[in-house]
């Protein structure tokens, strides 16, 4: 038992994950012999646990004992290899270094030499697998297949299956060469691209065998073509992976004296048995698919075409995507004077392609169809298409060069790690960027050289079980920093290459400057004037003294502004107020001008300046908001920073600055302020279209949420003070109410809310009223005031008696109006009751309270049904404001947001009792309960959620548009320049403020008739 015990510990802390199966596989009867020798006593030998160091050092200890056990069970009955695996194995040296590498990172070499005893040889040998001739690594896997390879077109001697198992073995003993030496030779980012290039090659000398192969079917032998296969993506810029389709094209020419119908059908033949060869079914496993999808056409197009048709195609119709995948045309076998004559052939058309209308837009678009072909389930584990894969780094160097490459021939290589050095020397990246996007290029292809080399898969997904991802870190170098480093470095690469992706590839001045003319570029005055006023500017003299404030002098940041201008101009003009966007350009330009990273996001990011452009034109609200806040301009640059912040986050900065704070005033308006961050935030992805609706409700909701929390927490502390207390006498809670409490929030909205307390057993009831009161009305007074920060009226007249009754009551006196007093509409205003401040336990008392008020058994009854309806006609009669068309109050009008939402509130106090969904504070979604519980028709119940939505939409547009709040916001107004503001702002196209409108009176005249139908009956 302690023998067994202290092995186990000693397997456990050399890093295997099952020290009982590690025992057991230690005791097998094969290793065990093998390790004893023959005619040894086995007595004096060495057990297997001698092996456990060495194994403790490999990428996964538990798969490289298991592996060694199953090779020894292979060589029992082969005495000489025995002897030589044993030898290898009781010795520390680079043989058993090799061999315990490749069993330990890869399950299927380990089968391969359990299977293949005889490719140990290869494993154990010191030679290099990396760095040797391809014409070494071509003759090696001609020769398998008893081919010439000094023959002008090789052909197999043993063809068939026998001939496919031959090729493939060779294949697979070589690649165990190169992941031996792989595994082995330092630092796996620095072996990379050899390692890459080497199995390239050998991917080629793979197409070439198999070309062979296919010659010897033929009766001919294919004497009627030639035929060369180029090699194209990875395969073409010799960065192959372990495991991958390889890209080709095929290319045929009639031999001497043939017919060309012939010569093409002869090389469809050739190529289809050469991609059998190489995936299809076999004794051995396939190697890998030939994909010949790049092809003119696709897989709609011929298999084989001609020069000729190749040339044809590519002049009259080939799209951008295929000029950049021609980018890393290679020849790999075959005809190599045919091939060569094709990639002559197709460079100059390759080089002179960004000259196409709306090149680099199409490239960039390219991208981006890449990414959304992504799985949802795969997208945050793609080592290659997701975000920060493999692919930013690949298509960002692929556009550069394709943009300068027509220029400088020296950045042409169809290599990914030679063009990035190759631009970093050319100047066309910085040297810090090139260096940067290397090493996480470098770093990503290592991983998924890992990942796939495990179990000779193609995959390039990241693993998620523990066990792989700590196979996985130690496989790369990273043994110490064990799977949750590797998780956070990988996230880290993932994060600096989209960074880098997004500044480079997506640099605005790319494609845009190119359109632009000589005299826009310049912006001379008169030429800036009449270009201006051409594309919309209402004040194009203004305009150039704006621009010639920005642009004037020497200084970097006037060169800078002078590349930024002329685009930026054009995207000013495309926003309903360009003269507006331009001057608030302008006043943030003089603000941030001086800083060292304003400019440069602007110049290098793929959508910081033209987002800050569209803003800037479409909404004072947000100009206004950047200009107090101009730091949030790094916003713009990352989807993720205008996304709307969660409840649980903003809840623990504000509980930072509180537990930092050491006076209530100073802690309340640092608590404003972080309101004033999210109102503009909120703001800045409303006006982007990065969120809508009820998104940006919901945002705006939860930073009210999160301030009254936190000035409940400074007004007890304040109030507490003022009366020497040591705690609370009282326990308090801030429900919330209306808009507030139903998650829909406006950029203008009031908190509505009611105040409620419950003395501490024991405490005197006044004093315990008086504070609750007092902090009460200071919570009102540190959120209300005026000064540096936006305030927030919380408005308390939805409680018991209005203004006339307590500013605060104790939830007994709450229980005991509710149960004598109250009346429907208190009811109905229940409806959208919900804790949001103080104590939780005394929120789901009160929660308890009010339910049967607002929900009551058996419904509302008639009597109160009509009460509702009477408040409503009144409120229609009396709130209005006079000369307000109704057709245009978007808050009280006919169809508007309180006609649905009385509608929506009837139909819980009527029916809630029967129907949970009903039991909501939000009006979309009592609507939806309502229409899934048939109360209201499918079509009824989508009238008035458009109608309710666009409403609130609106009165928040007229907010961002003008920047003013107030009563206007509720009135859709005439002036049709508002309109135009309101229509981009809500994100119709250009110039679309009629369509709007009619949208508008279109969409409340239908939602009026619902109203009728269902609250009126």
């Amino acid at each position: 038992m302690g023998r067994g015990s202290t092995l186990a510990g000693r397997l456990t802390r050399a890093g295997f994950g099952d020290a009982a199966r590690a025992e057991r596989l230690l005791a097998d009867a094969a290793l065990v012999a093998l390790l004893a020798g023959d005619g040894a006593d086995a007595g004096d030998a060495p057990g297997p646990a001698v092996l456990v160091p060495a194994l403790a050092e490999t990428a996964d200890p538990d798969q490289a004992l298991l592996s060694l056990a199953k090779i020894a069970g292979a060589v029992a009955d082969d005495p000489a290899r025995r002897a030589t695996l044993a030898a290898v194995l009781t010795a520390d040296g680079p043989a058993r270094e090799r061999l315990l590498a490749v069993v330990g990172a890869s399950v299927a070499l380990g089968d391969d030499l359990a299977a293949h005893p005889e490719h140990l040889d290869v494993v154990l040998d010191e030679a290099p697998g990396t760095g040797v001739p391809v014409a070494e690594v071509r003759a090696e896997l001609l020769a398998a297949v008893g081919a010439d390879p000094d023959a002008a077109v090789p052909v197999a001697a043993t063809a068939g299956p026998a001939g496919v198992d031959a090729m493939r073995g060779a294949y697979r003993a070589r690649l165990l060469r190169i992941a031996a030496t792989d595994l082995t030779s330092g630092e796996p980012l620095t072996r990379l691209p050899g390692v890459a290039a080497a199995l390239a090659d050998l991917a080629a000398a793979a197409l070439e065998a198999s070309l062979a192969l296919a010659r010897a079917e033929l009766d001919d032998h294919g004497a009627s073509v030639r035929l060369a296969v180029v090699g194209m993506g990875k395969t073409g810029g010799r960065e192959l992976n372990y495991v991958s389709d390889v890209d080709v094209i095929y290319v045929a020419e009639p031999a001497d004296g043939a017919d060309e119908a012939e010569a093409l059908a002869a090389g469809t033949r050739l190529a289809t048995v050469l991609a059998r060869a190489c995936g299809g079914p076999s004794g051995e496993p396939a190697l890998w698919p030939v994909d010949a999808a790049l092809r003119p056409e696709g897989k709609d197009g011929p298999l084989v075409r001609t020069l000729d048709s190749h040339r044809s195609y590519y002049e009259r119709w080939a799209k951008t995507w295929e000029f950049q995948a021609l980018l890393k045309a290679r020849p790999l076998a075959g005809d190599r004077e045919l091939g060569d004559a094709y990639v002559a052939a197709m460079n100059p058309m390759v080089w002179q392609a960004v000259r196409r209308e709306n090149f680099v837009e199409d490239s960039q678009a390219m991208r981006r169809r890449v990414e959304r072909h992504v799985p949802p389930a795969e997208a945050d584990r793609q080592i290659k298409l997701g975000v920060g894969g493999l692919r930013d780094v690949e298509f960002t160097v692929q556009l550069l060069q394709l943009v300068h490459g027509r220029s400088d021939a020296e950045i042409r290589s169809g290599n990914t790690l030679t063009a990035l050095a190759a631009l970093s020397a050319g100047g066309y990246v910085g040297r810090e960027h090139a260096a940067q996007l290397a090493v996480c290029y470098r770093f990503l292809r290592a991983i998924e050289h890992r990942v796939q080399l495990h179990r000779l898969r193609r995959t390039h997904l990241m693993p998620t079980a523990e066990a792989d991802l700590r196979r996985l870190a130690r496989s790369v170098g990273m043994r110490t920093e064990g799977a949750a480093g590797l998780l956070e470095r990988w996230r880290q690469v993932r994060r600096d290459v989209r960074h880098l992706h997004e500044e480079l590839f997506y640099r605005p001045l790319l494609p845009a400057t190119a359109q632009l003319s000589a005299a826009e570029v310049s912006l001379a005055p008169e030429e800036a004037r009449a270009r201006l006023a051409a594309i919309g500017y209402r004040d194009p003299a203004g305009a150039v003294r704006h621009i010639a404030a920005l642009t004037e002098g020497v200084s970097r940041r006037a060169a800078i502004q002078r590349q930024l201008l002329p685009v930026m101009l054009g995207w000013f003009a495309d926003g309903p107020d360009p003269d507006g966007g331009l001057l608030a350009f302008r006043r943030l330009s003089e603000a941030l001008g001086g800083t060292h990273w304003y400019l440069k996001l602007l110049r290098d990011s793929g959508t910081a300046a033209e987002r800050l452009a569209r803003a800037l034109s479409t909404s004072r609200y947000v100009a206004d908001a950047l200009g107090r806040s101009p730091e949030s301009v790094v916003w713009l640059d990352d989807d993720a920073e205008l996304e709307p912040r969660s409840h649980d986050r903003l809840s623990a900065e504000a509980d930072a600055v509180l537990t930092r704070a050491s006076e209530p005033v100073a802690a309340a308006t640092a608590l404003r302020a972080l309101r004033r961050r999210e109102l503009a935030r909120t703001a800045v992805a409303d006006v982007l279209g990065v969120v809508t609706g009820t998104r940006a409700a919901r945002s705006l909701t939860a930073t009210a949420d999160v301030l009254l929390a936190g000035a409940l927490r400074v007004a007890a502390w304040e109030e507490r003070a003022a009366r020497r207390l040591d705690a609370d006498p009282t326990a308090l809670l801030v429900v919330a109410m209306g808009r507030l409490g139903g998650r829909e929030m406006g950029y203008t909205s009031d908190a509505d809310v009611l105040f409620v307390h419950d003395p501490l057993p024991g405490t005197d009831p006044v004093l315990a009223q008086e504070f609750a009161t007092g902090v009460a009305t200071r919570l009102r007074a540190l959120l209300g005031a005026v000064g540096p920060e936006p305030a927030l009226e919380v408005d308390a007249d939805l409680r018991p008696e209005g203004r006339n009754g307590p500013l605060v009551r104790s939830f007994d006196a709450y229980a005991e109006y509710y149960a004598r007093w109250s009346l429907v509409w208190e009811s109905q205003a229940l409806l959208r009751a919900r804790p949001v401040a103080g104590d939780p336990a005394l929120g789901e008392r009160f929660v308890a309270l009010v339910d049967p008020l607002r929900y009551p058994a058996g419904g509302l009854d008639a009597a109160g049904v009509r009460e509702v309806r009477r408040i409503k006609a009144r409120v229609e009669s009396e709130r209005l404001p006079r000369g307000v068309d109704p057709t245009r109050h978007l808050k009280l009008g006919r169809g508007g947001i309180a006609d649905v939402e009385w509608t929506a509130q009837l139909l819980q106090l009527r029916h809630a009792h029967a129907v949970p969904g009903l039991r909501t504070t939000s009006t979309l979604d009592a609507l939806e309960a309502a229409r899934e519980a048939g109360l209201v028709a499918e079509d009824d119940a989508a009238v008035l959620l458009e109608a309710w939505d666009l409403a609130s939409r609106l009165r928040d547009a007229l907010v961002l548009w003008t920047g003013r709040t107030g009563g206007h916001a509720d009135v859709l107004p005439h002036d049709r320049q508002v309109m135009s503001g309101l229509a981009a702002v809500v994100g119709y196209p250009s110039g679309s403020g009629q369509e709007l409108e009619d949208t508008w009176l279109r969409a409340s005249r239908r939602a009026r008739a619902v109203v009728e139908a269902v609250f009126y009956e």
